[in-house]
């Protein structure tokens, strides 16, 4: 009888034993081995506002090796619970436990870049293919009245306040929360010295990224924007009119509504315009910047070329650049050139 009893007893010992070692095993492979499936040294995880456990485990299954022994863990670790909208890091060889606390805690900052957009329309959606927030709902955020008012812009002006460049930023920022952001980088921008040149120069913020965004869309080339915007600035100070050609151009995109369309070559029609964007109608800068100027365009009026020139038409026998020209007379010769040459392509709009 007790070698019977001693049989059980050892029995459920050793059944004991197998048991522990195969829980034991279990918690190792699910906690503390590698899980994931790719060969990337990392892979990126974008959890939405919002998102459900459910929503969770279909970002993350296609990155998992046993995306049952992860929803163990992470129930165990009572992340569904918890879960945390953002950006997050998956580096190559994590396990379970380590994935679950990267997707908890880790929300990682992005680069979002842009470039130079005509409208805050333009740049909203832009934006929306790198932030998790909507088109929309950034465009309601950038003109709302209320922080245009506080920030000193208006909707005309309020594009000069996005400054072309890459700015590291959430994934999950909200609308607001980026327009306050972009506000700082904007004010951060805008240095003593940077301020103390408009000053010296007798132009404010916005008349400077005003004047930046003709220069931007005369020239593509960096070393030639501080001589076009010293152009400009000899004709503001001469109380001339900027006679811009890419302020005709939006003027007529702007007036009609229609900012999709290509225009090659500007009319004699289009000269009347009676926009206030139309330099050609009025003097001084346009109410608003007719793109997003770049940083180089923006220094080139701060710190523009000191000369005499007043007249400038695009160099044909050096595209991308310019003739510059003192008097009208010159001018016109220059410009007789660029006639000939663009009739000769048969661009007639």
């Amino acid at each position: 009888m007790k070698k019977n009893l001693k049989r059980v007893i050892w029995a459920v010992v050793f059944i004991g034993l197998i048991f522990m070692a195969g829980f034991a095993y279990f918690v190792y492979t699910s906690v503390f081995t590698s899980n994931t499936a790719f060969n990337n040294e990392e892979a990126h995880v974008y959890i939405p506002t919002g998102a459900s456990f459910s929503d969770v485990l279909t970002e993350l299954r296609p990155l998992l090796k046993n995306d049952v022994s992860f929803e163990a863990v992470a129930n165990r670790k009572k992340y569904p619970a918890n879960i945390k909208p953002g950006h997050f890091i998956i580096k190559k060889g994590m396990n379970n436990n380590d994935i679950v606390n990267a997707i908890r805690i880790g929300n990682t900052p992005i680069k979002v870049k842009f470039n130079n957009q005509e409208r805050l329309e333009n740049l909203a959606g832009h934006l929306s293919r790198q932030l998790e927030a909507d088109s929309l709902s950034l465009l309601n955020a950038m003109k709302d009245a209320s922080f245009l008012q506080e920030s000193g812009f208006t909707e005309a002006s309020a594009i000069g306040m996005y400054i072309p460049n890459t700015y590291e930023m959430y994934w999950n920022m909200s609308p607001d929360g980026f327009t306050e952001k972009m506000l700082e980088e904007y004010n951060r921008f805008w240095n003593a010295s940077r301020n103390q040149k408009a000053k010296s120069i007798g132009l404010t913020r916005d008349q400077v990224m005003s004047l930046a965004a003709v220069v931007q869309k005369e020239t593509a080339k960096e070393e030639e924007r501080p001589r076009v915007a010293g152009l400009y600035m000899n004709r503001i100070n001469k109380g001339m009119m900027l006679q811009a050609d890419p302020t005709v151009i939006f003027a007529k995109k702007h007036s009609e509504g229609d900012f999709d369309q290509v225009i090659k070559r500007v009319l004699y029609k289009d000269l009347e315009n009676p926009s206030l964007y139309n330099t050609y109608k009025h003097v001084g800068v346009p109410p608003g910047p007719i793109t997003m100027p770049d940083i180089s365009s923006i220094d080139a009026v701060l710190n523009y070329e000191k000369h005499d020139y007043l007249y400038m038409v695009a160099n044909v026998k050096d595209f991308g650049y310019h003739k510059f020209a003192k008097s009208l007379a010159q001018h016109n010769r220059n410009r007789q050139e660029y006639v000939r040459w663009i009739n000769s392509q048969g661009v007639n709009r």
